[in-house]
């Protein structure tokens, strides 16, 4: 067991925050690394020291692994913690790592390479009797070879980059007739985000549900499931709400979910804390989706219903420690919603929408948290994701968390740039999502830019009656006499 006394946070905004606070609660050092266009950002000023790696694109700094190791080489760091995204899941900067002698908070580089490509990934879980989507097992880029698969698979099917994940490279094709031109465009697209354009078909799941178990591995043996996250509120194929527990699992087929994510952890030999993602069909047949090998944007609603500290428990594992709880002492207590908070205009196609924020103000409260990364009077950064925060809420009961969201969203007060605030409440006061009848085509099916900007104008015209109101009040009650 190696006690880690210094950790370098590999990333930026609210995540590297995150991170920064549970150090802090455990007593341990923090390093952030930092681009040019990040000097000011929250997360330089909460660490103990700070080292810039680079200008702002990412290419040249979040990405330089070789730059990050020698920083903590120079620091005399313990371990690294990479967050989400960057290197998160680069299997070459574990390596890396671990070569000069750095624990690097997260699985082991069997595990980030076998998982990290869809298709090895269901090769491996294959022998570990885990329900699978029908489709080929093999890499394709010949375009008349994957036609005949589709045919053989049946429309409507889906086409999607075997490197990647983030919705890139990712087709749905309806239609023999748009086969050709949907797999061009896959492949192109997948170059260009990967630099591998092969991809993999399976049968499309007609009305699918995102669900997803959350998994906690040591290095003794003990794997532990930490209940489902419900993410099927998405645009273009990225999440956007999430909730847990999900709305639709009965207890037996939650931990028949769950047993089923185990084996998958089982089946890479995996380490700390992980995701494995299914897709949930009308019938509540579930099927094996991928793993993602790191801690999820979304693990705060895992934490608010558990009680536990995921990454605490990545900082123990990592460190070689026993996991202390059993799955049996695991409950799930309440219920929790995500809102990502994106500088996206949810008006315009959720384009992102960066500027200079001129206000903004937190919501806060006993049954709130928001995971931040940014603060009034600073510039929303072109070169990164647009995400500026996690707005999370929790209740005893799905309704409460609704309730809350909604409340939180209402007193959270952003100006100079678009946000998802007002999709959240759309998504929050929508009678499909509160009676949990919804699944991924939510937005293609409910969402209409226009009905917004109604919601809005007329939220607009209520706040200025009331303001009338309380103006034209207080102007009777001075012109009271007071003798």
């Amino acid at each position: 067991m190696k006690k880690i006394n210094k950790i370098l946070i590999a990333n930026r905004g609210e995540i590297a925050i995150r991170v920064m606070k549970t150090a802090r609660k455990m007593g341990i050092k923090t390093v952030a690394v930092y681009s040019t266009a990040d000097r000011n950002a929250l997360h330089v000023k909460f660490a103990d020291e700070a080292v810039c790696i680079g200008e702002a694109l990412s290419s040249q700094s979040y990405l330089r692994g070789d730059k990050i190791i020698e920083v903590a080489k120079q620091l005399n760091v313990d371990a690294i913690h990479p967050g989400y995204g960057f290197l998160s899941e680069n299997a070459s900067f574990a390596e890396l790592a671990e070569k000069n002698g750095i624990i690097f908070i997260g699985p082991k580089t069997k595990a980030i390479e076998m998982m990290g490509s869809k298709l090895a990934a269901k090769e491996a879980v294959m022998k570990y009797n885990i329900p699978m989507v029908p489709g080929v097992d093999h890499a394709i880029v010949d375009v008349d070879e994957a036609k005949k698969s589709a045919k053989a698979i049946g429309f409507p099917i889906l086409i999607k980059a075997s490197a990647g994940g983030g919705g890139k490279g990712m087709r749905i094709v309806e239609k023999e007739e748009d086969f050709v031109s949907q797999m061009e465009r896959a492949i192109s697209e997948a170059t260009s985000a990967f630099g591998d354009g092969s991809v993999f078909i399976e049968k499309y799941v007609t009305k699918p549900r995102h669900i997803e178990i959350q998994i906690m591995a040591d290095s003794h043996g003990n794997v532990l499931y930490i209940f489902e996250r419900e993410c099927s509120i998405q645009r273009r194929h990225q999440k956007v709400v999430e909730e847990a527990p999900s709305s639709i699992l009965t207890p037996e087929k939650r931990k028949e979910m769950g047993e089923a994510a185990v084996r998958v952890a089982k089946a890479c030999d995996y380490l700390g804390a992980g995701t494995v993602e299914f897709l949930m069909d009308d019938q509540h047949n579930f099927y094996f989706l991928e793993m993602n090998t790191r801690l999820q944007v979304e693990h705060p609603v895992s934490e608010m219903i558990s009680g536990l500290d995921l990454v605490e428990l990545q900082i123990k594992i990592a460190s070689g420690e026993k996991l202390e709880i059993k799955q049996e002492d695991l409950q799930i207590k309440g219920h929790a919603m995500e809102l990502r908070v994106y500088a996206e205009d949810p008006l315009n196609d959720f384009l992102p929408n960066v500027g200079k924020l001129t206000k903004y103000k937190l919501p806060k409260g006993e049954n709130i948290r928001v995971d931040n990364g940014i603060e009034e009077g600073m510039d929303v950064p072109i070169y990164y994701d647009p995400m500026l925060s996690k707005l999370v809420t929790y209740g005893r009961t799905r309704d409460e968390a609704i309730a809350e969201m909604i409340k939180a969203i209402d007193e959270y007060h952003v100006e100079g740039v678009a946000t998802t605030l007002p999709f959240g409440k759309f998504v929050m006061q929508h009678e499909a999502f509160r009676s949990g009848d919804f699944d991924t085509g939510f937005v293609k099916k409910y969402y209409n830019p226009e009905q917004l900007r109604e919601q809005q104008n007329k939220e607009a015209e209520i706040a200025a009656l009331v303001a009338l109101k309380q103006y034209l009040e207080e102007k009777r009650i001075l012109r009271v006499p007071t003798n």
